[in-house]
């Protein structure tokens, strides 16, 4: 969804002054003819009707529309500046649509860049014409549905990414890695941004009927953007290219393959993806309580290796510049506690 589309949808979604205006000229039957936007593009197209530049009310709007002719609306749809107004857009461009007042909206939209909006009193519906392309405003019900589906999805991807990380854990600690365990976990994270992206949009389009929505997407979500960050930090030494956000242009049916999810991410092309993969540990660090993020880096540089900080003692980490005893006995056990839980991981 372009940023121009998503401003128009989110100043039409439910509970907003403009939704309730369309809402009650559609249950008052009359219909109507709204531009967004008084350019001088839209003025010019403009001929009779009442100069008003008043402010915009669900009210003032719903009794404008009983006259004929359209009414002209700022972009912010804060103020109603013309009223029964007959527009006159160019009657060469070309456009599939049949009703009056949608070929008109149609053709006012491509010949000014504004966004017009049509309510049909006949089909009870409101269309956005917009970017040459007409949209059609669903109900709250509708989208709802289809949002509650994306949204069980959205869960068991998230719960299978968990356990895709929870296993790359137990890996990176025995230096097991293989880039297919990593392309796995790349490939689900891409799979939970797009639903997340999807769900963004509904939440967008439902307005104040979307609050709920918006808490479980919001939960479901939490620390998937630290997670991508860290891992993208752990492998990026050896894969040189733009990281995950190169997954975002692949085609949903490329991405199922975790070849080329390998591929894209900027390993060099394989038949298989069993080569072995040593990650910095950055992100096993982050799982430690109170230790300082400046400090990771420099005790993973201290001792070369992931597998060679799991086998320091508290007097070998006191050695890196920072760490006291008390600091040493606290990495100490939150590597204890990292291990056994990698361990434990390979046993279910």
């Amino acid at each position: 969804m372009s940023p121009v589309l998503r401003q128009y949808r989110a100043l039409m979604a439910p509970g907003t002054p403009l939704r309730e205006g369309l809402e009650r000229i559609l249950k008052s039957r009359t219909g109507a003819l709204l531009v967004l936007g008084h350019a001088r593009e839209v003025e010019q197209l403009c001929t009779g009707g009442f100069q008003l530049d008043v402010p915009f009310t669900p009210q003032n709007v719903r009794e404008l529309a009983k006259m004929d002719g359209a009414i002209i609306i700022d972009a912010d749809a804060t103020r109603i500046i013309r009223a029964a107004v007959h527009l006159m857009p160019d009657a060469r461009i070309e456009t599939e649509e049949t009703g009056t007042r949608h070929r008109t909206a149609d053709r006012v939209a491509r010949q000014t860049g504004a966004a017009a909006i049509s309510v049909s009193a006949s089909m009870a519906t409101i269309s956005l014409f917009l970017e040459h392309e007409r949209h059609l405003v669903e109900a709250s019900a509708e989208i709802l549905s289809r949002a509650n589906l994306a949204l069980q999805t959205l869960e068991r991807y998230r719960a299978r990414l968990s356990q895709l990380t929870s296993r790359l854990s137990a890996l990176e600690v025995e230096d097991q890695v293989t880039l297919r365990d990593l392309a796995l976990v790349a490939q689900r994270m891409e799979m939970v941004r797009r639903l997340e992206s999807e769900l963004t949009v509904y939440v967008l389009e439902l307005g104040t009927d979307g609050r709920l929505l918006d808490m479980q997407l919001r939960e479901l979500n939490a620390g998937i953007e630290e997670l991508s960050a860290l891992i993208e930090m752990d492998y990026d030494a050896v894969a040189d290219s733009d990281g995950f956000t190169a997954l975002q242009q692949m085609p949903t049916d490329e991405l199922l393959d975790p070849v080329l999810v390998a591929r894209t991410i900027g390993y060099p092309p394989v038949d298989h993806l069993e080569s072995r993969l040593s990650p910095r540990g950055i992100r096993q660090l982050s799982q430690i309580p109170r230790l300082p993020q400046s400090l990771a880096p420099r005790l993973l540089e201290h001792f070369g290796s992931l597998q060679a900080l799991f086998a320091a003692s508290a007097g070998d980490l006191q050695t890196v510049d920072g760490v006291g005893d008390s600091r040493a006995k606290t990495i100490r056990e939150g590597l204890t506690r990292l291990a056994e839980s990698a361990f434990n991981e390979q046993l279910q």
